[in-house]
């Protein structure tokens, strides 16, 4: 009988996480909880403790005003577009990160605010919060930033879009799995990689000082 390979529980949440882009509901994600959350997530890999990471949270009672500001940047037919869409989720948290001038400091600042992105999310799956990482247009826009408050050294790396999953939703991962075979040219094997889509549906489980710098809009 094959023996079935247990997993840990952060390998089955790297596994099971997913971004949350639909199906928002009306329950509040405190900045309480944001802070909680980052308090564990800034423990990623930063090249000489530059952390260069900050964060602008925007919740569900500032978002009219907010997502009306940001749609004003774009052109006039998108407007109730945009606004409708910032209005979607339950909060928004903002991240920024300081731009430096010589490009391989460019480069380890951005990867370790990916790191801390990714840690962020995994720690909101963990407690059934669902968690999007926006890029849009406005997210370069230089009026956005002004909006913001960004420093003229700051990049907005992206807009983690937020919502409290319901315990009974289900969730479904597309995976393209790589299946290894050969094929055969001139009495020759060659080694090829067949692409296979799978989905999976699974149910939802139940000394060093970091600097935090979290803003409210």
């Amino acid at each position: 009988m094959e023996q079935v390979k247990q997993r840990s529980q952060l390998a089955q949440i790297i596994r099971e996480r997913r971004a949350i882009k639909k199906g928002y509901n009306d329950k509040v994600v405190t900045k309480e909880l944001v802070l909680d959350l980052l308090n564990d997530a800034i423990w990623a890999p930063t090249h000489g403790m530059r952390q260069p990471w900050r964060f602008i949270f925007i919740g569900k009672d500032q978002l009219p005003t907010f997502a009306k500001r940001v749609a004003a940047t774009y052109p006039e037919e998108r407007r109730e577009n945009r606004e409708n869409y910032l209005n979607e989720p339950n909060a928004i948290l903002v991240v920024l990160m300081e731009e430096l001038e010589v490009q391989k400091q460019w480069d380890d600042n951005y990867g370790a605010v990916a790191s801390m992105i990714q840690n962020f999310w995994l720690l909101a799956w963990e407690k059934q919060l669902g968690v999007v990482w926006k890029t849009n247009p406005h997210n370069y826009d230089p009026e956005v930033k002004k909006i913001l408050n960004a420093k003229d050294n700051e990049k907005i790396v992206g807009f983690l879009h937020w919502d409290i999953l319901m315990k009974n939703h289900l969730l479904k991962r597309e995976f393209l799995l790589l299946k290894s075979s050969t094929y055969l040219k001139d009495n020759r094997q060659f080694p090829i990689k067949i692409k296979e889509r799978v989905v999976i549906c699974t149910a939802l489980f139940d000394d060093v000082v970091f600097r935090l710098k979290m803003d409210t809009y």
